[in-house]
């Protein structure tokens, strides 16, 4: 127990720093290749906006990519020289990463850009670990709730960060703000970050032993999932809820800006405001309805709600309907997103809680990697809002998969 009271407000702050970095970022990066009406637009004006939709797709893509090849090396590495050390590095790494996206914006440079996003997707294997962490201090019945204190991190970070981003990159407010102090302030923060998780985070889990890096862990790990009966399904299911959100997340900005004329600001306010309601489905709700039902019923009723949600975007045509329907799509999804990685540590034993999470996150990463791409072809194709839709689509398929093949455990 002391353990744990030293360990988990930590986690809980370190995710929550990590989340508002993130945040951060979202009304920006939309505005460098996907408006040519905006300031901060680096393609020359010979360039076909449509080129700006897929090469913004690849420039998110690269991250996951990454990501997908270091989560599964930090989960396991963690699991043998113990989570604080791994997280740590996680955050120092993408003090760095951020530092060079700034850089590249101020210069101008699309290569320091995506040499910046593959490092700091390369470091962005902290979430697995926290989520090993927590679980190595929770009790199997508590972890859909801790679990959820986790989306209620990511919410409370989706709040401030974007907020912060436009903010910050609004020379209206202060004459020398511009596109990249955003990225400089993140930087900062997480500097901020890896100081305190070193200093002050309790070591939840630490065992000698010799451990061997094999870069192709990823993608062995992504065989292993498919051999993993009980979690085989699950894996699936969350491949498609996460595509599904990648599909969603990658272009709504852009999505604003084509539909509703929304700048950095306004971006940033909406997606803040959903953030609001991402902590009222993860930290309220989801902590109401756990102690009733357990993840395996609300996932068979919230992915498919979930899916729903994003059809809803077809009705609003201005801010009010926005509010609304951003306000059912954080509820419902925020369970899910909740939901699943519980799952899988409950299905878990715990001497592999690491091993395990970074395997999910080589999933979630995978998952996250192709639709940012698929989604800068749709829109420059058939309009900026057809990932929005399909996305949709490619989350009610998982659910479908979860229904028919994912069975309920008797414990």
């Amino acid at each position: 127990m002391k353990k744990e009271k030293r360990a988990l407000p930590v986690i809980l702050m370190a995710i929550f720093l990590d989340l508002i970095c993130n945040g951060i970022i979202v009304p920006i990066v939309p505005q460098l290749l996907a408006n040519p009406n905006s300031p901060y637009y680096l393609l020359p004006s010979y360039v076909p906006v449509s080129y700006g939709y897929v090469i913004l797709g690849i420039l998110i893509a690269v991250f996951p990519i990454a990501m997908f090849f270091s989560s599964p090396i930090m989960g396991e590495y963690s699991d043998y020289i113990g989570r604080r050390k791994i997280m740590t590095l996680a955050l120092a790494g993408t003090a760095i990463s951020l530092g060079l996206f700034a850089t590249g914006i101020y210069i101008k440079s699309l290569t320091l850009l995506f040499i910046a996003r593959i490092f700091g997707g390369i470091m962005g294997g902290n979430l697995s670990v926290a989520q090993a962490a927590i679980a190595d201090i929770t009790p199997p019945k508590l972890r859909a709730s801790r679990f959820g204190l986790i989306g209620a991190a990511y919410g409370v970070g989706f709040i401030i960060g974007p907020v912060i981003g436009g903010v910050l990159a609004d020379p209206n407010l202060v004459s020398w703000f511009n596109a990249s102090t955003p990225f400089i302030f993140a930087a900062l923060i997480s500097i901020v970050n890896a100081v305190l998780v070193f200093f002050l985070m309790s070591e939840t889990r630490t065992i000698g032993g010799t451990f061997v890096i094999t870069w192709h862990r990823a993608i062995s790990d992504i065989y292993h999932a498919y051999r993993m009966k009980r979690l085989r399904m699950i894996f699936a299911t969350n491949f498609l809820f996460q595509s599904g959100l990648a599909l969603f997340a990658t272009f709504f900005s852009v999505f604003l800006i084509s539909g509703f004329g929304y700048d950095q600001l306004s971006i940033g306010y909406y997606i803040g405001f959903v953030g609001i309601w991402a902590i009222v489905s993860q930290g309220v709700l989801l902590r109401i309805l756990s102690k009733r039902f357990d993840e395996f019923l609300l996932l068979r009723i919230f992915l498919l709600l979930g899916s729903a949600a994003i059809f809803l975007f077809y009705i609003p045509d201005h801010t009010t309907g926005l509010l609304i329907v951003g306000a059912a799509f954080a509820l419902t999804n925020g369970i899910s997103m909740a939901s699943l990685p519980s799952i899988v540590s409950r299905r878990t034993s715990d001497e592999n809680q690491g091993q395990i999470l970074g395997i999910n996150a080589s999933v979630q990463a995978l998952a996250q990697a192709a639709p940012p791409i698929l989604a800068g072809v749709l829109a420059a194709n058939i309009s900026p809002s057809a990932p929005v839709y399909i996305a949709g689509g490619v989350i009610g398929l998982g659910w479908l998969i979860f229904m028919v093949f994912v069975k309920k455990e008797v414990e």
